[in-house]
């Protein structure tokens, strides 16, 4: 009687997680915010990465070989996953590997603790999926850690191996940065954000630029007193009067 109770308990705790298993996964199935408008492009670098929201979709029309890079900002607390789906419109002569990687604002790697980080797609399937997903933001960390701080996180998605033949080929790129947000149970707070300074120089059009009041007429044009230019000059005079002056004083006088 013992043991049917046993086995019955058990068969009962199966039924149950096996109920309890498709709605976990659908619970966990990222799937973007309700009105978000849709990212249509994706930068070369980190420095011309496109920023994107959590919650953003993101669908871009790339190539085999691209270099791929988007921006988020991350607050303390908060848990990020990045799925990311490659479709081929058209075969390819082999297998190819991909990678999705996530730099923090000082370019420093983040470790994924799940997801498909670098799946190999084989020549006969039509897409791959990659995931990662990222430790929790911390509000503050010292500073010879790799801690996942508060500040702008960089996503990149490449290829990594693949046959020469295969480069150029049209892709299909879709990507999404979900993140939760639980609360950050450290006492310490960050003094500024992780993010890289990003203040370039304006470029001036130097045939818009006037010439300053009083430098009108002969003066207008003529070069700065620090300019190699008048140095050059100034040296090219010297050397002359100095070759006259060694001729005059090296000639020997004719005799009549």
């Amino acid at each position: 009687m013992h043991v049917r109770t046993i086995q019955s308990g058990a068969v009962l705790a199966a039924a149950g997680l096996a109920l309890l298993a498709p709605a976990g996964a659908a619970q966990a199935a990222p799937t973007p915010s309700p009105g978000a408008t849709p990212i249509t492009r994706a930068g070369t670098s980190f420095l011309t990465a496109t920023e994107i929201a959590a919650g953003q979709p993101v669908r871009v029309d790339a190539a085999v070989g691209d270099y791929l890079y988007w921006s988020f900002s991350a607050s303390a607390g908060e848990h990020h996953e990045i799925t990311a789906a490659v479709s081929f419109p058209k075969s390819r002569s082999g297998a190819s590997t991909w990678t999705v990687e996530v730099f923090d604002g000082l370019r420093r790697r983040q470790a994924c603790t799940a997801g498909a980080q670098t799946p190999t797609a084989d020549a006969a399937a039509g897409s791959v999926s990659l995931g990662c997903t990222l430790r929790q933001v911390r509000s503050w960390a010292e500073p010879w850690s790799a801690d996942p701080l508060p500040g702008t996180y960089y996503v990149r998605l490449s290829v990594t191996e693949l046959p020469e033949q295969d480069l150029g080929l049209p892709t299909d790129v879709e990507l999404l940065v979900t993140a939760v947000g639980e609360g950050s149970r450290d006492d310490g707070v960050l003094a500024a954000p992780l993010v890289p300074p990003t203040e370039a120089g304006t470029l001036l059009d130097t045939a818009a630029v006037e010439p300053p009041d009083g430098d009108d007429g002969f003066l207008g044009w003529l070069p700065e007193l620090g300019s190699r230019w008048v140095w050059s000059t100034v040296g090219g005079i010297l050397a002359a009067v100095a070759g006259v002056v060694g001729f005059g004083l090296t000639r020997r006088p004719r005799r009549r």
